[in-house]
């Protein structure tokens, strides 16, 4: 959308302008969402865990946010139980990760795939939030 520096009758009109800049600036301000690392257990009850995901995915989008939970969409193509595709969907979390504005700790329980992305994101200096309940 471009906004023209002059009215309808073709006069210079910096006031109005000026104003419809600032209104388009605040539009595209509400549009933003930065992303957040949704980071919690997927080993292990593999359902529970993977509906906990969601909701904290949820929760994300409900503050604000724009989630990114690798663990709900590796696990559709990749093998958790192939060391390789393990060690390579890891490899993934931290490239997906470097591009996020937040880590988000969701849960009691830190498994070691949690603790290897908690420990990446304090070496990058990202916020880290822990939360219990979403």
């Amino acid at each position: 959308m471009s906004i023209s520096k002059f009215n309808g009758e073709g006069y210079y009109d910096p006031t109005t302008y000026e104003a419809l800049t600032n209104v388009a600036a605040e539009v595209r301000a509400a549009r933003f969402r930065p992303l957040v690392y949704i980071c919690s257990p997927y080993a292990g009850d593999t359902e529970a865990n993977v509906v906990n995901a969601r909701r904290y995915s949820r929760h994300a989008v409900d503050t604000g946010y724009l989630p990114v939970a690798p663990h709900l969409l590796f696990p559709q193509f990749m093998k958790a139980s192939d060391p390789d595709e393990r060690e390579t969907a890891m490899f993934m979390n931290i490239v997906l990760l470097s591009k996020c504005a937040e880590l988000w700790v969701f849960g009691d329980v830190v498994s070691d795939g949690m603790r290897i992305e908690i420990n990446r994101a304090k070496y990058k200096a990202k916020p880290v939030r822990y939360f219990t309940t979403a």
